[in-house]
């Protein structure tokens, strides 16, 4: 080992000189960062930055449609998705940054999955609103998929039904009310706890339903206007998971202006993406006589402050499925490389 006596010393005799491989190393250094500077800025004049590519992202079948909508090149662009190539082509599928599946079609086996013409490291997305209650065949994709499209908020690609945004000006008129309680429903069976809670319910409140499974369908632009008539709306999802808050809760009943009775999960996750001062959760009442003559016996002023939320807030709904694939490429660039859901179902249930 050498002594600090023998080290190179510089011409003033008081501090080491740098050796040639001291020397070499800065050289590299410094190559490097001219490298990623020039990287960074591009070759543009004036040192503008370097374009960012185009992602591609393929749908492989349209979501409950035999073809798929017209997707224009502007079409993420107009959801405020900029350098996001939305398309149904699957000739593009070589090429594609992503590719997503719908899980209804593959489900009913109405779409396959290119496993022989996957190409490597190429990403699929597995996307799904429907709660775990109605999805079946998760077992057969283990190991397949990459990220996730869902209401799930731990979702790679968290996809809300609606959200609450910032209101600019002054809320619209409540409706005026004529009736207690509304609740629509197309499928009713026995077995659902929604429907048990509504019949437990009938008896001591006033609740008028419409739907498909009474007979009187409300068109899709009469919804709104009939709900919007109630003081109350029964927001009861037909299954109770994670995070599983849809339209209900927020159409047609926060837009409608109603107050949503809510049945789902827990108050916690209601919580997380709402007022707690926004909703009823049945969860809160011992019993459905308890719920009943809570809502029944409100009084006007009590009422009142279920929509302070609306001077803040207002609804904004994703029922959109061209915004909600194209809020892959949003969120590409965060999106974990070689992330692999060897047990989708696994997590989907949980």
């Amino acid at each position: 080992m050498q002594n600090a006596a023998s080290l190179p010393v510089s011409p003033a005799g008081l501090s080491p000189a740098p050796s040639l491989r001291a020397l070499g190393g800065l050289a590299v250094a410094a190559l490097l960062s001219a490298v990623w500077l020039w990287w960074r800025l591009g070759a543009a004049p004036g040192g503008a930055p370097a374009p960012q590519p185009t992602i591609t992202i393929l749908v492989w079948h349209w979501p409950f449609a035999s073809q798929p909508p017209e997707l224009p090149g502007d079409t993420c662009a107009r959801y405020g998705v900029a350098r996001c190539h939305l398309t149904a082509n699957r000739s593009l599928l070589a090429g594609a940054d992503a590719v997503v599946f719908h899980h209804r079609e593959l489900q009913t086996q109405r779409a396959r999955l290119p496993l022989a013409e996957r190409p490597q490291g190429q990403p699929w997305v597995w996307a799904s609103m429907e709660s775990p209650s109605h999805t079946r065949g998760l077992g057969r994709l283990r190991g397949v998929f990459n990220w996730v499209l869902s209401y799930r908020r731990d979702s790679d690609i968290f996809v809300p039904y609606g959200r609450l945004e910032p209101r600019e000006g002054p809320p619209p008129p409540l409706p005026a009310k004529r009736g207690v309680a509304a609740w629509v429903i197309s499928n009713f069976q026995k077995r659902q706890r929604r429907v048990q809670l509504y019949r437990q319910l009938a008896p001591h409140l006033q609740v008028d339903v419409f739907g498909r499974a009474v007979g009187q369908p409300l068109c899709a632009d009469c919804l709104l206007r009939a709900v919007g008539r109630y003081r109350f709306y029964l927001s009861f999802e037909n299954s109770e998971h994670r995070d599983y808050i849809t339209e209900k809760f927020w159409r047609n009943a926060l837009s409608a202006g109603a107050v949503p009775v809510v049945l789902g999960p827990p108050r916690a996750a209601y919580e997380a993406v709402a007022p707690p001062d926004a909703f009823v959760h049945v969860d809160d009442f011992g019993s459905a006589r308890e719920l009943a003559a809570f809502l029944a016996g409100m009084n006007e002023s009590c009422y009142r402050r279920y929509f302070a939320w609306r001077d803040r807030f207002r609804v904004r709904l994703f029922s959109d499925w061209r915004e909600r694939f194209c809020a892959i490429c949003a969120r590409f660039p965060q999106l974990p490389r070689g992330q692999v859901y060897q047990d989708l179902e696994g997590w989907f249930q949980a």
